[in-house]
């Protein structure tokens, strides 16, 4: 992955407005507002196609950003993106402004790893049913990880994977998890695979005996 998906040119932009906002979308450009680190919000102006090649990649809505603003280079995290409705285009996107020594909180996503190897899925005929694709984390930025991985490889039929489970980078930490233990929320459970129920068995079985009558 290159290091280029992590850094786009902006401008400061000074025409404001719905109109303003049209108009730089007819030129294929993004507006965007860069805000946080107790400074004065920055309206932003981006290329449209580098944001498009730069969304494309899961890490870019996890990593912290530099935006190159007239010579000044800003560490960012991107909390929010706007999509036009049925066009693949970004309509608007929210920047976060960071501080290296300050916490940042945000959704890291999932990686679930060696689903199709666990004996329980592979051998037993388990399924993996996810209760969340990513989690909300809190750090310092250079700890912010691109992703945080759930190895289901011994993970048994019927067992229920919680957010105290997951191996998390050193410096990280759920931000739900640390509210207490009641908030050790489920993850991933590995169920058995479901057969057929009592009533839809005997239906086959009716049938069964249907078939044999009829052809006697």
């Amino acid at each position: 992955m290159s290091d280029a998906i992590f850094n786009l040119d902006a401008e400061v932009r000074t025409d404001l407005g719905k109109g303003a906002s049209r108009r730089l979308r007819r030129e294929d450009k993004v507006p965007a507002i860069l805000y946080g680190a107790d400074k004065e919000p920055v309206s932003l102006t981006l290329a449209h196609n580098k944001v498009i090649q730069a969304q494309e990649f899961e890490a870019f809505y996890s990593h912290v950003l530099t935006l190159n603003i007239g010579g000044e280079t800003v560490e960012a995290l991107v909390k929010d993106m706007q999509r036009h409705p049925f066009k693949p285009k970004v309509t608007h996107i929210d920047f976060l402004r960071v501080d290296k020594n300050k916490e940042v909180t945000t959704n890291v996503p999932l990686h679930f790893i060696n689903e199709d190897k666990a004996d329980s899925i592979k051998i037993h005929g388990g399924h993996a049913e996810h209760h969340m694709a990513d989690i909300v984390v809190s750090c310092l930025p250079g700890a912010l990880p691109e992703y945080i991985e759930v190895d289901l490889m011994n993970v048994e039929l019927g067992q229920t994977v919680h957010l105290s489970d997951l191996a998390m980078p050193k410096g990280v930490v759920s931000v739900e998890l640390a509210k207490g233990e009641s908030h050790d929320l489920a993850v991933v459970t590995v169920k058995t695979a479901k057969g057929p129920s009592a009533d839809e068995a005997e239906a086959e079985a009716e049938a069964g005996d249907s078939e044999e009558a009829t052809e006697e």
